[in-house]
């Protein structure tokens, strides 16, 4: 137990959020407590984690979670742990949403993001296909979040493109998207702030500032890419090329396909055991994966 490492979880308490600071001390070591003396609140080493207020010891709870994240059916962990259905299905969601609110604290945070990258996969599910849509940082090759519908269309990309916005500060912003006809219109009508003026209706929507897009159109034969097109669409050629060289060094216009085959493709089948037909919608950080969304 390291007590420089946590905080207090009382909202009321006016050391919240400090950490490292001396504040919090050891309170049991055998039911591993800590306490703020502060606010003399109590609580446990677990709080706020996946394993709080878990009676099975956590490295299983961890077990079976990864089990499930590499794909690993659930009745298969039933009948090979000898736990309840529920209780995993439990876990699983539990772990979903969690790592939810790490990516909202985290990566959710407006920052200077220089260049995102954004582009979609085609996955097979249960009964199906779907669409698999992902932005990256290009600076740190962080991913920003991802979406996935059954249909690639307008909708899909400005669910993408919210969760890009979240996390982007007002500063100059490369987006290199691909050739989806509809993912021009969804990034300007995301990336908008409406202009309050103090009269009655609903406020007008202006664009964002120093926003900059280029689109890689990829021209495809027999499922083999074949020519690629890189078209200016908004902003001037020496503006994006100083973004793109401070954000990716040397190099051409690109989007993330590459990328997005490399590290998207390990999570495709898993995706399609998730996915049931007919799911409706629901968040799929409640699945395997704790930085996408269902929308079906």
């Amino acid at each position: 137990m390291d007590p420089t490492t946590v905080c207090c979880p009382n909202l009321a308490c006016s050391a919240r959020g400090h950490i490292g600071q001396g504040n919090i001390g050891i309170h049991a070591q055998k039911d591993r407590r800590f306490i703020c003396p502060q606010c003399r609140t109590t609580f446990s080493a677990t709080k706020g984690t996946v394993f709080y207020r878990r009676r099975t010891a956590a490295e299983t709870v961890a077990l079976v979670v990864t089990l499930l994240a590499h794909g690993c059916p659930v009745h298969a962990m039933v009948a090979a742990l000898g736990f309840d259905e529920r209780t995993v299905a439990d876990w699983w969601a539990r772990s979903g949403r969690q790592g939810q609110a790490v990516q909202e604290h985290l990566v959710e945070q407006p920052g200077d993001l220089g260049q995102v990258q954004a582009d979609e996969i085609r996955v097979k599910k249960q009964g199906g296909i779907g669409w698999m849509a992902l932005a990256m940082m290009v600076k740190t090759r962080l991913w920003l979040g991802g979406e996935v519908s059954e249909q690639r269309d307008r909708p899909l990309i400005r669910r993408l493109i919210e969760r890009v916005r979240r996390g982007a500060a007002r500063r100059p912003l490369l987006v290199c998207p691909d050739g989806l006809v509809s993912s021009i219109r969804a990034m300007r009508e995301t990336l908008r702030d409406p202009v309050h003026t103090g009269t009655g209706g609903r406020p007008r929507l202006r664009r964002w500032r120093h926003v900059l897009i280029a689109q890689v159109v990829k021209r495809s034969e027999r499922r083999r890419v074949v020519d690629t097109e890189r078209r200016l669409v908004d902003g001037t050629p020496a503006r994006v090329e100083t973004l793109r060289r401070r954000s990716h060094g040397d190099g051409v216009i690109n989007t993330a396909y590459i990328e997005v085959r490399s590290v998207g493709r390990k999570r495709t089948e898993v995706l399609g055991q998730t996915i049931q037909p007919n799911a409706g919608s629901r968040s799929f950080h409640e699945g395997a994966s704790p930085s996408l969304q269902v929308q079906e």
